[in-house]
C-alpha cells in the first residue's frame, strides 16, 4: 500500500484513522495544505486526488491507496510557478495567504470539471459547454472561504488564468 503524493510514492500512515490532511502535514511535512475548520466547511485543506478536488480533512489517507494526490507543493514545476499561482500574484488573489493553497487546488479542479462539461447550480443550460464567467466561478468556488476578503482578486485571477489558457 502506498500513496502517490506529488508524484512520489509514500507509505500510508501507521494509524488507518489518520486523515489525509494530518498525514500530509504531520507525517510528510507538506504544510502548504492548511487546516482551517477541520470539518469540511472552509476549503483550506483542498487538494487534488487524480485531478479532482477533495477536502483532505474529511478523507482518510488509506482511502487513497495508489491514487495520485497533488498538494500546492506539487502544482508548480520546480521553482517555476503554475500560471494560476502567477495570476493570484498579479490579481491580488490573497492577503494573509492562509486560504491560497486550497483556493488554487480547488480552482484547478474546478477548471477541469468545467472542461469536462460538469454543470453547476447556476448553469443555465445543463447540456451546453461550460463558460467560466464570473457567476460560474463564484458558484463553483463557494466552498472555499477567504476571511481576508480577497474574493474579487481570487475570481479575477482564476478567470485570467482560464482566459490565458484558452
Amino acid at each position: 500500500m502506498s500513496l502517490i503524493i506529488n508524484g512520489v510514492a509514500v507509505a500510508p500512515p501507521a494509524d488507518p484513522r489518520t486523515s489525509l490532511l494530518d498525514h500530509l502535514r504531520e507525517t510528510l511535512h507538506l504544510t502548504g495544505t492548511k487546516k482551517g475548520c477541520n470539518q469540511g466547511a472552509c476549503g483550506a485543506c483542498t487538494v487534488l486526488a487524480d485531478g479532482e478536488r477533495i477536502l483532505s480533512c474529511l478523507a482518510l489517507a488509506v482511502q487513497y491507496d495508489g491514487r495520485s494526490i497533488t498538494t500546492i507543493e506539487g502544482v508548480g514545476q520546480g521553482d517555476a510557478l503554475h500560471p494560476l499561482q502567477q495570476a493570484f500574484i498579479e490579481h491580488d488573489g490573497f492577503q494573509c495567504g492562509y486560504c491560497t493553497p486550497g483556493q488554487i487546488c480547488s480552482a484547478l479542479g474546478m477548471i477541469a470539471e468545467a472542461k469536462r462539461g460538469v454543470p453547476s447550480n447556476v448553469s443555465a443550460d445543463l447540456t451546453a459547454a461550460v463558460t467560466l464567467n464570473r457567476e460560474e466561478v463564484q458558484e463553483r468556488m463557494s466552498g472555499n472561504l477567504c476571511r481576508c476578503g480577497a474574493h474579487n482578486g481570487i475570481i479575477d485571477a482564476i478567470r485570467h488564468s482560464v482566459e490565458a489558457a484558452a
